[in-house]
């Protein structure tokens, strides 16, 4: 059981000309593991707040936040860790270009890419349900606890 209950993140699923954009939140890469750009909520802002801020920290681009499409929740039992993660729809606004020099204020953002669904297969990606979130017509969705990987 998390010490403090579980921790609150929001993550974009941001789909463009048939890509999804994916970053790697291991500081220098120490884990191959893909998910959706986010990060934990703050407290007295907006889920949608929360999410645009998390966007632009770590990858530069700037959203419109649409309608929620997962919940997923992992831990750590080890650790105490529980996460819970509400995905949105997100389009974005301006360019999509994403800037190979950018720099997340905390450094740890190592990757960002944007990637077909087949490319996506490829990879590590969690949650195991963001491939059909995100390609398929799946309404709101929940994707039961799970442990975390790196």
């Amino acid at each position: 059981m998390a010490k403090n209950g579980p921790r609150l993140a929001v993550r974009a699923v941001i789909v463009h000309d048939h890509r999804l954009l994916l970053v790697n939140a291991y500081p220098r890469g120490t884990s191959d593991l893909m998910c959706a750009p986010g990060g934990g909520v703050e407290v007295g802002a907006s889920l949608p707040d929360n999410l645009t801020r998390e966007v632009f920290e770590e990858t530069g681009l700037r959203i419109a936040v649409g309608a929620p499409c997962l919940v997923n929740e992992f831990h750590d039992p080890t650790r105490g860790f529980h996460q819970v993660d509400f995905y949105f729809r997100c389009t974005v606004i301006g360019s999509t270009q994403v800037d190979p020099a950018w720099q997340d204020v905390e450094n740890i953002v190592s990757d960002r890419r944007w990637v077909t669904k087949s490319e996506m297969a490829q990879l590590r990606v969690k949650p195991d349900s963001l491939i059909d979130v995100a390609f398929g017509d799946t309404p709101i969705s929940y994707d039961p606890l799970e442990l975390i990987v790196r």
